[in-house]
């Protein structure tokens, strides 16, 4: 659940949420994502290290740089479950819709004038 905590407090963030949703598009250097968002290298690198120690995203080197790319598996935790709560919302959505196809409808003070 810690993990879960750590992912939920990462994504809170909005300049976070627009980093993931950057990176969704491919690979980014701090140096691009610095030229993105018109943040400093160390704001960026701040959000990055919260990024990754919620396992959202991973950081390799390659010579100078650190790219930076979204981690499947910390996507996949978040997924499977907000998928739980997917699966309730849809239970009773459903169970409302049952419910309101077989109530039989409210009369109003116009429909007893109508039936006069």
């Amino acid at each position: 659940m810690e993990h879960l905590n750590r992912t939920l407090s990462a994504l809170a963030d909005p300049t976070r949420r627009a980093i993931v949703a950057r990176l969704a598009e491919g690979e980014a250097t701090v140096s691009q994502l610095v030229d993105r968002f018109a943040l400093t290298q160390p704001t960026i690198s701040s959000h990055l290290k919260v990024l990754e120690a919620a396992g959202l995203i991973s950081r390799s080197r390659v010579g100078q740089t650190r790219p930076c790319r979204l981690d499947p598996a910390g996507l996949k935790m978040l997924a499977d479950w907000l998928a739980d709560y997917e699966r309730f919302w849809t239970d009773t959505l459903d169970r409302f819709v049952e419910q309101a196809e077989g109530a039989s409808p409210t009369p109003t003070a116009g429909d007893a004038d109508e039936d006069a």
